[in-house]
């Protein structure tokens, strides 16, 4: 990192750090509480030579995404909870092809249309079912919008090593707020791969990009060369960050996104109460980081979710730890935050079960 620290609102800082990491089309439709992203690109992108275009739809947003990808370069798209339900065919389709892109899900409030208030219930669809077929996204969980800006800008090269989509996904809270930032100095706009669709000159072989497969056979190869890249991506990949947890404390806070800020807060006031407790919190959503948790989960003996949904990292934690392991979970839904004050009430009944 270089340069001056600036003031930003994280969607503007999202979208500031996609243009310096060399990112040239943006698609998208407007959707709070992200609007500022598409927003500040409309304003940037003509200035750096690149193309803004808002769509009608995040229907027609995912699907432009997939033609400029076929070019080889590097665009995104930025979307909320129900737009990213509309994108849902359009990235299986990206991944069929083998095509890369960046995705942004600022979460909000559901099911449904729910309310604009930051939320997390996106972490099953994001990691497990978004779209249909068998496929993987590797999906990115900053906490600050420093980390967010950092994220963004090593989420085209993975999207890139991987020909594959990535997601940052945050929530309301990570694209409203301002922070201090410092960000990474542009790169040059890389050139396109020799995978890339660019029209066939003489010298050059017919590139055909496609997710369609007739044969059984044949696609069943294809899928199983996916999960090839999957498979590197869960040896490689997998991002996790322990606080407070050298003394090897028994009581584990698993959280991530801007609930893990707050957590922070919240064990700091524990431990000056003499409660030691630490934090345990993903960055890579998926693929999950398992043998860090386990590593944290030797020495504790009871470990606290708390998410801004009704439990689904949760569910991860349980699968990883397995019975023999206290994993109790308490969260809040519908865009109710939780407070410093809820958290500690929450750690120290830990202490009180143990």
């Amino acid at each position: 990192m270089t340069g001056e620290r600036q003031l930003f609102k994280g969607a503007e800082a999202i979208a500031e750090a996609a243009i310096r990491a060399g990112c040239r089309h943006f698609f998208g439709y407007p959707i709070t509480p992200q609007n500022e992203i598409p927003e500040y690109m409309a304003k940037r992108m003509p200035e750096v030579g690149g193309t803004y275009l808002q769509a009608e739809s995040e229907l027609a947003s995912i699907h432009m995404v997939f033609g400029g990808a076929s070019t080889g370069a590097r665009v995104m798209t930025s979307s909320s909870s129900p737009g990213l339900s509309l994108m849902a065919e359009g990235a299986s389709y990206l991944v069929g092809a083998e095509l890369p892109a960046v995705i942004v899900n600022i979460m909000r409030g559901g099911p449904g249309l729910g309310d604009i208030a930051p939320a997390q219930g996106d972490w099953a669809m994001m990691t497990r079912g978004w779209g249909h077929g068998d496929k993987r996204y590797l999906v990115l969980c900053p906490s600050t919008v420093q980390e967010a800006v950092e994220l963004m800008a090593q989420a085209f090269d993975l999207a890139e090593k991987y020909r594959n989509p990535v997601v940052l996904l945050g929530d309301g809270l990570l694209g409203q707020m301002m922070e201090p930032v410092v960000f990474p100095e542009a790169i040059a706009v890389p050139d396109p791969p020799g995978w890339a669709a660019r029209g066939k000159p003489k010298d050059r072989r017919r590139v055909i990009i496609r997710s369609l497969y007739l044969d059984p056979a044949q696609l069943e190869t294809h899928v199983d060369g996916l999960f090839a890249k999957f498979a590197a991506m869960e040896r490689d990949e997998p991002r996790a960050e322990s606080w407070c947890c050298q003394d090897r404390p028994p009581v584990v806070v698993c959280a991530f996104g801007t609930v893990a800020r707050i957590a922070r807060t919240a064990i700091a006031q524990a431990r000056a109460e003499g409660l030691p407790v630490g934090l345990w919190r993903p960055i890579t959503a998926w693929p999950f980081a398992a043998p860090s948790l386990r590593e944290v989960a030797r020495h504790a003996n009871r470990l606290l979710c708390i998410e801004m949904s009704k439990g689904q990292l949760v569910d991860d934690v349980r699968a990883v730890l397995g019975p023999d392991h206290a994993v109790a979970f308490w969260g809040r839904a519908g865009g109710v935050v939780p407070t410093v004050e809820d958290m500690l009430a929450q750690i120290r009944a830990q202490f009180a079960q143990a």
